[in-house]
């Protein structure tokens, strides 16, 4: 295989600069939060990423201290839905994350 097949992977982290901690809104908790709003379920978007939905549960909690809001409104057996931030969080960090992709790959490229 050459350097051509090969491609860049960006990982995004979007953090607040204030927060104590290392939690911030990256990959998982947006795989998370997607699989929240598929299946209206944390404890079913963390079975389908192979996670406990104990430590789901403590991530969401995390990361939601460490932004300063709520991503997920809870309501017991009925499940969990998105919040308003919690949906914009999401939607940017996604089309944030796929631009930067691109332009990364797009980049490589240009060096070769």
């Amino acid at each position: 295989m050459g350097v051509k097949q090969l491609k860049p992977r960006i990982k995004l982290t979007i953090e607040n600069p204030r927060a104590n901690g290392n939690s911030a809104f990256g990959p998982g908790i947006a795989e998370l939060c997607e699989g929240v709003k598929t299946t209206g379920s944390l404890n079913a978007a963390a079975k389908n990423m192979g996670m406990a939905y104990s430590k789901a549960w403590r991530v969401i909690r995390e990361t939601e201290e460490a932004l300063g809001f709520s991503l997920l409104d809870r309501d017991g057996a009925h499940g969990s839905t998105l919040t308003k931030n919690g949906e914009k969080m999401l939607a940017v960090y996604q089309k944030l994350q796929a631009d930067i992709q691109k332009r990364a790959e797009d980049a490589y490229k240009k060096l070769l």
